[in-house]
């Protein structure tokens, strides 16, 4: 949890708005909010992000994140 003295950007994931600090990896990201990689999609700012990317990507203000999980049946 950031402090009230600490700076944020803020973003939307999955539709709702979320603060993060400056220099946060979509990776870390994922991990802090208990979202298993292995099977799901991201959509990042309109494109599919591919999985090796993440640890990778820093997010910026006003980034838009849709995060799909993968369910399978038949």
């Amino acid at each position: 949890m950031q402090s009230a003295n600490e700076q944020t950007i803020a973003l939307t994931l999955n539709g709702r708005p979320t603060e993060v600090v400056p220099g946060t990896s979509l990776g870390t990201l994922l991990d802090d909010n208990g979202i298993i990689r292995r099977m799901i999609a991201i959509e990042y700012n309109g494109e599919i992000l591919p999985r090796h990317r993440y640890d990778e990507t820093i997010l910026a203000d006003g980034d838009e994140l849709e995060v799909v999980q993968m369910v399978g049946g038949g």
